[in-house]
């Protein structure tokens, strides 16, 4: 596993560019669960830890199909990059882990939803078991 941050470029590189690295927080998205945090920006890029499909206000896991996992999950994903400054638009590229690929059509018709044309690139993939044992994330 490969790990980067700001500190093992060369200090000469870091002077030039000047990293600025800022966390991102929102109560309009769920906690981290973890040590880690929600979002990170980097010279105007954002990244974005895994969203799952918790209420932000009770810190429970909603909705029963993936479907309405999803909606959880892009709202909270919605509500973070505003929080950031961005938008959905902005988003260049995502992941989507999947614990059933047969909720594929499922979660694309509520992606769709959220994510104007030109969609951004993609990967999905099915995983054996998420946080919490959501559906998605």
């Amino acid at each position: 596993m490969a790990v980067y941050s700001y500190n093992n470029i060369n200090s000469n590189y870091r002077k030039e560019r000047k990293f600025m690295k800022n966390i991102i927080k929102t109560d309009k998205a769920p906690a981290a669960i973890g040590p880690y945090s929600q979002a990170v920006e980097v010279n105007g890029m954002v990244y974005t830890s895994g969203v799952i499909p918790v209420d932000p206000a009770t810190g429970e896991t909603t909705g029963s199909t993936a479907a309405d996992q999803a909606e959880q999950v892009f709202s909270n994903l919605k509500n973070l990059i505003e929080a950031s400054g961005a938008a959905m638009e902005n988003i260049i590229k995502t992941v989507v882990f999947l614990k059933d690929m047969e909720d594929f059509a499922a979660v694309n018709g509520v992606y769709a939803k959220y994510f104007p044309q030109p969609y951004p690139a993609r990967s999905c993939v099915e995983v054996a078991r998420l946080p919490k044992d959501v559906l998605l994330e």
